[in-house]
């Protein structure tokens, strides 16, 4: 498992996606990913048939017993909607012919749950996403509230906090697709397993650079590191921080983030909505994320049943276009979710709807959580 860190970045384009250019938000994101052992996961995420397609390893904190080497799936989140509403505000303040001197976010996210992963009855829940926008130059503050407020309205990202979505879900036991309980059952005809896809994990060949997608850093949250339990009575809350800034005009951001528990890592993300495509775009991070949460929550049940059951995989869609003029839309993920081994098949047919009830993110896609926004300009909070 370590060897996936040892040979290479954690993350990388494939050569299949790369294009000198940024890719159009109004696309479908495909996600393959496979659980590869412990919290590791690892990602495929193509920008619909023609756009970037980035590999990226994701990770979990020692809280969950995970190695701390990669990114937490809240982190990928967080990163896709900063970076999305960078891209927005940018394209905004375009439009208007307003420059930005300077251009930064902070972007926190809270979680709960309720339950039991050892009985079946955990939950998720989440909070509506606060977001704090700081710009400074000499632009009125009236004309950058506007810039904000169509920068906001166009995000596909942000839509999807504001809308409830019913998801989408197939499974598929032993190689064999069976029927959907309990959840949304996808439209979809049978998609073709990762495992079969791919002749071989997706390797960086010749396209590692200086360049570094994702990193981890050395800062870290004050405070020895507790165990989570897998039981409660009372709700068990997470919040994730992120702070986000424009690194230049050609659309490259930074945003690190972080889980604020103590002794948590904090991990860089860099993201690029322009036409070069240094880094995966914020969409492409918010799709993988999505993924990676649903597999830690599977993962985590079938490790505290120990269940006869491995070579989880799944493969997601996650469309995203316009709900009308300057609007962005965001529409129901669609998850294939493949699963193998030895458990009773009605034991792997539960697994789906477990880890869907438990996963924060398809918790937060359900729900109608506008975000809280607030506006900075030159140090001066915006009314």
């Amino acid at each position: 498992m370590t060897a996936l860190f040892e040979a290479g970045p954690l993350a990388f384009k494939l050569p299949a996606g790369d294009q000198p250019r940024g890719d159009p938000p109004h696309k479908t994101f495909v996600v393959d990913a496979r659980h590869v052992g412990g919290h590791v996961r690892e990602a495929v995420v193509a920008a619909g048939d023609d756009g970037s397609v980035w590999r990226m390893l994701s990770d979990e904190g020692l809280h969950l017993k995970g190695s701390d080497l990669a990114p937490f799936p809240f982190g990928f989140f967080n990163a896709g909607l900063q970076g999305d509403l960078m891209r927005c505000i940018r394209e905004a303040a375009a439009a208007a012919g307003v420059a930005l001197d300077t251009l930064d976010i902070v972007l926190d996210n809270e979680y709960w749950l309720t339950g039991s992963f050892a009985l079946g009855t955990a939950q998720g829940f989440a909070a509506p996403t606060r977001i704090e926008v700081r710009t400074g130059g000499t632009v009125p503050a009236a004309t950058i509230a506007g810039v904000i407020a169509a920068a906001v309205a166009a995000s596909p990202a942000l839509d999807l906090l504001r809308r409830p979505l019913v998801n989408t879900f197939a499974l598929y036991i032993n190689g064999r697709r069976r029927e959907v309980a309990g959840l949304a059952s996808s439209p979809a005809g049978d998609v073709v397993d990762p495992f079969l896809r791919y002749t071989a994990p997706p390797q960086a060949n010749g396209a590692v650079t200086s360049f570094s997608a994702i990193e981890k850093l050395a800062a870290r949250e004050a405070g020895e590191v507790t165990i989570a339990p897998s039981a409660t009575t009372t709700r068990i809350t997470r919040k994730v921080t992120g702070r986000g800034r424009l690194v230049d005009t050609g659309g490259l951001t930074e945003i690190e983030t972080w889980l604020q528990l103590p002794g948590m890592s904090h991990f860089l993300f860099r993201t690029d909505e322009g036409r070069e495509g240094r880094g995966p775009t914020g969409l492409g991070l918010l799709s993988a994320g999505l993924a990676f949460c649903f597999m830690t929550q599977l993962a985590r049940y079938v490790e505290g049943m120990r269940l006869a059951v491995d070579s989880i995989r799944l493969v997601q869609f996650s469309p995203f276009g316009t709900a009308g003029a300057g609007t962005g839309g965001a529409a129901p993920f669609d998850t294939h979710l493949f699963l193998n081994g030895e458990a009773p098949e009605a034991v792997q047919s539960q697994l789906l709807t477990i880890a869907a009830r438990t996963c924060y993110l398809h918790a937060t896609m359900a729900a109608s959580l506008p975000p809280v926004i607030g506006v900075v300009h030159n140090g001066t909070a915006l009314g």
